[in-house]
């Protein structure tokens, strides 16, 4: 057992209240910030537009801000992991500082876990995570002697799809060459399965009673979108989708409006993507009074489509 002693600053690692007081301790960093400022534990980001001199300008306010927050509650700011990330085409890519020194730039980096680079392209994160599953299903394979199903689902769906699906509502990619990437290590984990040997992977799926995970990205998003329209983030679905009023009786009654869009990006946006398939769904299944609800009956309505 450590001997007490005075802290005058900071919190110990591993108490109690740590969490909580850190919280409370760095609420007020954002005083004053102009630009967006996104704080999760101790890991902070600060972002801003940057098409016009004014906006570096605001962006370096801002980081003298948070240097003087920082120097007004003795805490420092690890410079060494502290990057600038330049996003999209056409970035002006100015230089920054944080206290007395610049910060390095980089044109990609890790956010919560997932690989964010500098043109918004996923395939290196969608590579990396196919990558990981890989390694963990080869553990399994060579840890694990029994080939059953009733041992081997419970493993992959517990230690390897988790790394397939971890945010992929962030970074799941729509070209067919990357989702194949990522089919083909659940593809793998099936094969493994005494008895399935021999199927197709459709049929395969079928007898585990599994999604592909092309359609588990579907029904994740079409859940998120049951959200927006009708579930806790109503308020915030009225600014992403608007409501198609028609006078037909057929479809599912509650159809949103398709938006145009001039950029062939913008069309695998969420509020682009989702709107066609959202449209095409059963009356029965938009009509569900709640979420639960609304996953049964989604789930049924997807095992009938290929």
């Amino acid at each position: 057992m450590s001997k007490w002693r005075m802290v005058t600053s900071g919190f110990h690692q591993g108490s109690v209240l740590g969490l909580a007081l850190f919280n409370t301790f760095v609420g007020y960093m954002d005083s004053g910030i102009k630009c967006t400022l996104s704080k999760f534990a101790d890991d902070t980001k600060l972002c801003g537009v940057v098409d016009t001199l004014e906006g570096r300008d605001a962006i370096q306010r801002d980081l003298d801000r948070l240097e003087s927050w920082a120097h007004a509650n003795c805490m420092k700011f690890n410079k060494v992991k502290c990057k600038v990330l330049h996003m999209c085409w056409g970035n002006p890519k100015h230089d920054y500082r944080l206290g007395g020194g610049w910060i390095e730039s980089s044109p990609e980096e890790k956010d919560l876990g997932v690989l964010i680079d500098e043109k918004l392209n996923m395939s290196r994160q969608c590579a990396l995570a196919a990558l990981e599953a890989t390694r963990i299903l080869g553990c399994i394979k060579r840890s694990v002697t029994s080939r059953s199903r009733q041992v081997i689902l419970p493993l992959c769906s517990a230690l390897m799809r988790p790394h397939l699906e971890y945010c992929v509502q962030l970074w799941g990619s729509q070209h067919w060459k990357v989702m194949e990437l990522l089919e083909q290590v659940q593809r793998r984990a099936t094969k493994m399965m005494r008895g399935l040997e021999h199927l197709s992977y459709e049929d395969e799926l079928r007898e585990l009673g599994l999604f592909s995970l092309e359609k588990r990205r579907l029904q994740g998003d079409l859940i998120a979108v049951f959200q927006y329209l009708k579930g806790a983030y109503k308020k915030d679905g009225e600014r992403l989708f608007t409501r198609a009023f028609n006078n037909r009786t057929r479809g599912n009654g509650f159809k949103l409006k398709e938006g145009g869009f001039r950029l062939g990006l913008r069309k695998k946006l969420f509020t682009m993507r989702l709107v066609r398939h959202w449209n095409r769904l059963p009356r029965e299944v938009v009509a569900a009074p709640s979420l639960e609800v609304f996953k049964a009956r989604l789930d049924g309505a997807l095992g009938n489509v290929v």
